[in-house]
């Protein structure tokens, strides 16, 4: 019996060394693997597309790195479970498509929800240093994909006409209102060191922000354009009522003053270029010729709510351009309602609202991650009211948003550790 005990011991000593060896192995990638991810998600010419597979490989290696799931990210998944049927259902109504074309459409959706929440526990797990990697690897993808995106449009590099739509910018995507929002969010990490960083890493951020605007901006998208000024503003009024000591305020105020010259010259030189000057004009116009009329934006929209209402179950994805119109609502909350019907459109509602309310209810709360958060959450309501004028469902980038907002929000309470934490939170 003694000797059977201790070959059982040995056994589970051998178990728990190789489980220890393969913990320490997956820890040791599902750093790269993340960063890899992220940089991917810059580079989104197909469907589906490399940051698809990458989330696979996070996921697996996140699971045998022993990263938890955390109850308070459970219902970002509790609302996928509730989405899936109703996606499924919808994705089969299609009667012009091929069927197997919807099934896809609503896997991927299925799919990036799915990715926001592997994001949101991954986060949670250690917010500082995880979603600094995040955002490091993140800002690193979107400087390049902006500098190919601005040498594109001033024609600097060959082959400039890949990286260009209808005249804009879209760098490595599918379409220049993706390409330009793209490039948001870590362009507001960057502001938010500006205006709290020491001088030399506030002048570095100070770079990158210059870059990322000049890329959005190349992107001609309105959307994109009056989405960086509200994210902004909401990052300068939140960090100088929520964080910034007095002497802190006076420096932020020089530094707005300060940037928005530098802004306003950047600008100025680029419209000193005649083709820029153009098409500016021609983009600055609040409605666009193909928004007006019976078949214009806002009444396609209003046709397909209409539609929406009649079909609890939905038409399926991409039906809409095959009636009356051939372009699909480019409202994210009418087409919503007509790809995966009144339960998916309704979850994927709730999925916003529940973002939004855990994003700003917890940033009003002090806490040593409060800096991580306002970035998010300024970011994402722009991004929702930007939401209602274009089809933002399979941006890669709104649904780790919405994760990376479930998973900071579920670990607000942590404490962190060190003398300058305060400067340590500062991507």
């Amino acid at each position: 019996m003694t000797d059977v005990a201790q070959s059982g011991d040995q056994k589970d000593a051998r178990r728990a060394l190789a489980n220890g060896y393969l913990r320490a192995k997956a820890q040791k990638w599902l750093s790269v693997l993340v960063a890899i991810w992220m940089v991917s998600g810059g580079f989104v010419i197909i469907e589906p597309s490399p940051h698809e597979l990458m989330v696979f490989l996070v996921f697996l290696a996140a699971m045998l790195a022993g990263v938890g799931i955390h109850r308070g990210t459970l219902n970002l998944f509790n609302l996928l479970l509730v989405f899936i049927p109703f996606a499924l259902i919808g994705g089969f109504q299609v009667k012009y498509n091929d069927p197997s074309r919807g099934f896809l459409f609503v896997t991927i959706t299925m799919f990036l929800w799915f990715a926001g929440y592997v994001a949101a526990n991954y986060v949670a797990d250690a917010p500082r240093k995880h979603l600094k990697l995040m955002m490091n690897a993140y800002t690193v993808a979107a400087v390049i994909v902006a500098a190919i995106g601005i040498l594109a449009y001033l024609k600097l590099i060959p082959g400039h006409e890949l990286f260009l739509r209808y005249g804009r910018a879209k760098a490595t995507f599918k379409d220049p209102n993706v390409y330009g929002p793209f490039l948001i969010l870590p362009a507001m990490y960057a502001l938010q060191r500006v205006l709290l960083g020491t001088r030399r890493r506030a002048w570095l951020a100070g770079g990158v922000f210059l870059v990322l605007m000049l890329g959005i901006f190349v992107s001609f998208s309105r959307g994109a354009w009056g989405h960086l000024f509200g994210s902004s503003v909401l990052v300068f009024a939140l960090i100088y009522l929520l964080e910034a000591k007095a002497a802190e305020r006076l420096r932020m105020t020089g530094i707005g003053v300060a940037g928005a010259v530098v802004v306003v010259v950047a600008l100025l030189g680029m419209l000193s270029i005649p083709s820029v000057s153009q098409l500016f004009e021609t983009r600055a116009n609040l409605v666009q010729n193909y928004d007006s009329g019976s078949t214009g934006r806002f009444a396609r929209q209003g046709y397909a709510f209409g539609l929406a209402l009649e079909h609890p179950l939905g038409l399926g994805p991409l039906e809409f351009a095959h009636l009356r119109v051939n372009e699909e609502p480019h409202d994210t909350y009418v087409t919503v309602l007509l790809s995966y019907g009144w339960g998916g459109g309704l979850a994927y509602w709730a999925l916003i609202a529940m973002t939004l309310w855990r994003g700003y209810s917890t940033v009003l709360r002090p806490s040593a991650h409060r800096l991580l958060l306002i970035p998010l959450v300024a970011t994402y309501l722009p991004l929702v009211i930007e939401s209602a004028i274009i089809d933002t469902d399979h941006w890669r980038h709104f649904f780790l948003i919405t994760g990376l907002i479930w998973g900071v929000t579920a670990a607000y309470g942590k404490p962190v550790g060190g003398r300058n934490g305060r400067q340590d939170a500062l991507i």
